[in-house]
């Protein structure tokens, strides 16, 4: 989540201690309580999140949030085999569909991306997670301490390219290793932190 530049925790109505931008709306506050930074598997589910990131590059997270369903709607659930076979009729398609964010540079990468997902030679989340850092890695202790790009980020962006996936550069592969709990970024005072125990 690229947008994260705030410093201090916040205290939810709930009373929960959350990373700061985990209670500027319900919707946030859902997405970072239940989603993000826990370990995510599957194909579907890892081309969604690969989808959604690129998306969102340059806009709000709560833009993609509250557009979700749309975007499952308009990707046939993201199953990358039917997503694949889409054409010039569903780029046209999907331009039109308000329920998205339509810009057809990312609209093309996405069907391009499922074509590239059938291509590999290994499992996507096999693929995805073998970037994920090894070792203990410092808790943040504001959102400060959490980096924008990673070696492993980087690498992660220029494997994908060399397969062939778009809109897929080392900012949104960080983003990504967050939001599917390759890394956990929670800050050290939010309340997920204390749940996972590092």
């Amino acid at each position: 989540m690229s947008e994260l530049a705030s410093e201090s925790v916040s205290q939810g109505a709930d009373d929960r201690v959350r990373c700061p931008w985990g209670d500027g709306t319900p919707d946030y506050a859902a997405y970072h309580d239940d989603e993000w930074g826990v370990p995510l598997r599957g194909q579907t589910e890892l081309y969604e999140r690969v989808s959604l990131e690129a998306f969102q590059s340059g806009l709000s997270w709560i833009t993609i949030l509250r557009k979700r369903e749309g975007f499952r709607a308009a990707f046939a659930g993201f199953d990358p085999a039917r997503v694949a076979g889409f054409g010039d009729a569903d780029v046209a398609r999907l331009m039109a569909d308000a329920s998205i964010v339509r810009n057809r540079a990312k609209i093309v990468a996405t069907i391009g991306n499922a074509r590239a997902i059938l291509d590999l030679d290994r499992p996507l989340d096999d693929l995805l997670w073998s970037f994920a850092p090894t070792g203990d890695r410092p808790r943040p202790a504001t959102l400060a301490d959490v980096p924008a790009v990673t070696p492993e980020s980087t690498a992660m962006a220029k494997e994908l390219k060399r397969r062939g996936f778009a809109f897929v550069g080392p900012t949104t592969c960080y983003a990504l290793m967050q939001a599917t709990g390759m890394v956990d970024d929670h800050i050290a005072t939010c309340w997920r932190a204390e749940v996972s125990g590092r």
